[in-house]
């Protein structure tokens, strides 16, 4: 059974200042995370995680993630941004971006970050802009592969990456050109919960690697794994064991790139296992309804977590009080939008729900707020940050009808 790390008391007294809804995340269950992952790569000297900063863009979350060591994994100008004013800066960003603008590029050059480059046209446009970094990473797409999932799609009908071949030519050009630094990326499947997903893709990268040493002598100094590791959404799903996951690395690294004479460093770009299990978004009951169905209707909707509504995830919910209670129906657990795939779930087994429980959806610490938006004028709920006694602050406020003036240029009047 999923448990909360707070209870109904502190939800009460949390809502004198913040009202629902709001999500709320577990610093010290984000801090166990990190540490956790770097013990279990520690036998890798240059280990790196690259927090995905796409999972939870909150300026107070990556200085925490900084911290601990993390870099970030950018996709976009206001990512880089959000990094370097959260003290993230230089090599420690990895830019990996796709269709990616002239002013992009730039941004990131300046910034002095990791470039990824999705695409062999990419390198050519690249020289436009001056010279080539002498840092260069490229993202693989076998094609095929394995592990893979809804989420992320067969990988030929990925729009990410470059085929073995044009990798190939990528590298050799990129040498030609001047780059000193090889990296190679790939991310082949998205809430991967098989421990060996890491091995096989660490298998079939140092494989890349061992080729572009003899075919072009080219020393590729590091391997992004991207991230790819997911979480148990759902109650009788395992969490993966990190440490078994980072001894099957090292396995398949000491078979193949130790034995071989060589050494490179491992980075990983996590956003979903760091951040996922300790967000919560906390919702009050506001109506119950009984058609053709029941339904439990909340204040918050999927402007605020779209998951189940764009891809019908499964997200647990607790009712605050009622943890132990029996269930007495199904249920959907609804919003208000105009929208009928507003649910946060359906036919969910629950106990008897009253007008004024708070529902905690578990799981949505990362692509939860970040993923929100403002369909039916709907504004962005608060974050909080709670640490290890319960303490909560602020960390990003609720909108208020205002924002939606401020960026308007009109006559004041209508201000």
């Amino acid at each position: 059974m999923k448990k909360v790390p707070f209870t109904k008391a502190d939800v009460e007294k949390w809502t004198n200042t913040y009202p629902t809804p709001f999500y709320i995340y577990d610093e010290e269950g984000i801090r166990k995370c990190v540490t956790d992952l770097y013990k279990a790569f520690s036998w890798n000297e240059g280990f790196c995680e690259y927090f995905a900063v796409k999972a939870l863009p909150n300026p107070s979350i990556l200085r925490l993630l900084n911290e601990l060591g993390c870099g970030a994994d950018c996709a976009s100008e206001p990512e880089i941004v959000l990094a370097q004013r959260s003290g993230i800066t230089g090599k420690k960003i990895m830019f990996s971006s796709n269709e990616t603008t002239k002013r992009e590029y730039e941004i990131a050059i300046n910034a002095g970050a990791i470039i990824n480059l999705d695409d062999l046209t990419h390198i050519e446009f690249l020289e436009k802009l001056g010279p080539l970094p002498d840092t260069m990473c490229c993202r693989y797409n076998p094609g095929k592969f394995r592990n893979t999932n809804d989420i992320m799609g067969h990988l030929y009908d990925s729009k990410f990456g470059m085929t073995y071949e044009q990798i190939k030519v990528a590298f050799k050009t990129l040498k030609d050109k001047g780059v000193k630094h090889f990296g190679i990326h790939a991310m082949l499947a998205s809430c991967c919960l098989e421990e060996d997903y890491y091995p096989r893709l660490a298998e079939e990268l140092f494989e890349l690697v061992l080729e572009m040493k003899h075919d072009f002598d080219i020393s590729v100094e590091f391997i992004d794994l991207s991230g790819g590791i997911g979480i148990p959404y759902k109650p009788d799903a395992q969490p993966v064991d990190i440490f078994e996951i980072g001894d099957g690395v090292r396995k398949v690294y000491e078979r193949m790139i130790e034995d071989n004479g060589m050494k490179l460093s491992l980075y990983t770009e996590m956003g979903r296992y760091i951040t996922g299990p300790y967000g919560y978004l906390v919702s009050t009951c506001v109506h119950y309804k009984h058609i053709y169905k029941e339904y439990i209707g909340l204040d918050s909707s999927c402007c605020d977590l779209m998951r189940p509504a764009m891809y019908g995830s499964y997200h647990h919910i607790t009712v605050l009080g009622k943890e132990d209670a029996p269930f007495v129906g199904k249920f959907d657990v609804v919003g208000s939008l105009c929208e009928n795939n507003d649910k946060f779930a359906v036919d969910r087994k629950l106990p008897k729900v009253d007008i004024g429980d708070y529902l905690v959806i578990h799981d949505a610490g990362a692509h939860g707020h970040a993923m929100g938006y403002n369909y039916n004028g709907k504004l962005r709920c608060a974050e909080l940050l709670m640490n290890k006694d319960k303490e909560v602050k602020l960390i990003r406020r609720a909108q208020t009808m205002e924002d939606y003036f401020i960026t308007l240029d009109i006559d004041p009047q209508f201000k």
